[in-house]
């Protein structure tokens, strides 16, 4: 049988694993500063210029502190001079984005190598064939892969890194989209109880009355049942009394015949 060919057998040699090693280690290093500087371009102090009319309606916005001479000139060929307006300059803080500069300094490495890794193994596919595994390993003699304890080997063994990488990844999806799902909807939430507030405390007081209205009934259903329950068994107690007074009074009323004659 041939033997299967390796990714490592394309670099042989040190030389070329240390190029290799060297060159990988360098982007990653790389695209992690890329990141991390991406992510603190987003923080600290932001400004921006809002342009109103006398009414107080927005009518442009810009980021930064000033107009730039090419932002005033597109402002008053679109809109006019600006001297009828009004420019206010807005600055908030913005916190360091954490968990966007997490989920992008995870997220993008493990893509990028799972790309990388998946090209490569169809490359490898291609060019030398599909990998079938050993025939006889795992077969029904085989003493290795026997019982429970070779059900989990050999499961863990099927387990290769695009998996592990790929459940790495849709960890990190969930972690960004998740809170941003809770936030989003706590805030639009937040807004309709404003709102409607008058519809919602309707609504409430609707569906406590509907509850009370229920266990009401329920309450009533339940002492009618215990009523009924109640007026059978009596009328069983009571049959049962007669039936057992039934033999004594026969017999008193035959001795009483007995004697009349």
């Amino acid at each position: 049988m041939a033997q299967r060919n390796r990714l490592a057998d394309l670099f042989e040699g040190k030389r070329y694993q240390k190029i290799v090693l060297t060159v990988a280690v360098l982007a990653l290093l790389l695209l992690e500063l890329l990141i991390y500087v991406a992510a603190a371009g987003r923080a600290g102090e932001k400004s921006r210029v809002i342009v109103t009319d006398h009414e107080g309606r927005k009518v442009y916005e810009t980021t930064g502190g000033t107009l730039t001479s090419y932002e005033r000139m597109v402002f008053e060929s679109t809109f006019g001079p600006l001297e009828r307006y009004r420019l206010h300059v807005e600055t908030e803080e913005r916190p360091f984005p954490f968990r966007a500069w997490l989920t992008a300094a995870v997220g993008i490495p493990v893509g990028l190598i799972l790309l990388i890794a998946f090209a490569v193994k169809v490359f490898m596919t291609l060019l030398y064939g599909e990998d079938r595994g050993d025939p006889g390993e795992g077969g029904p003699n085989g003493e290795g892969t026997a019982g429970r304890f070779g059900s989990v080997l050999h499961a863990m063994h099927r387990v290769s890194v695009l998996h592990f990488g790929l459940l790495v990844v849709l960890g990190l999806i969930l972690f960004w989209m998740v809170p941003n799902f809770v936030e989003d909807f706590g805030r639009v939430a937040a807004a309709f109880l404003v709102d409607h507030k008058w519809f919602l405390l309707a609504t409430a007081g609707f569906a406590a009355f509907l509850i009370i209205w229920v266990i009401y009934l329920r309450y009533r259903l339940s002492r009618q049942m215990l009523d009924h329950q109640y007026r059978i068994e009596k009328l069983r107690i009571e049959h049962q009394a007669l039936v057992n007074d039934a033999p004594t009074l026969l017999t008193h009323t035959g001795d009483q015949a007995s004697q009349d004659n």
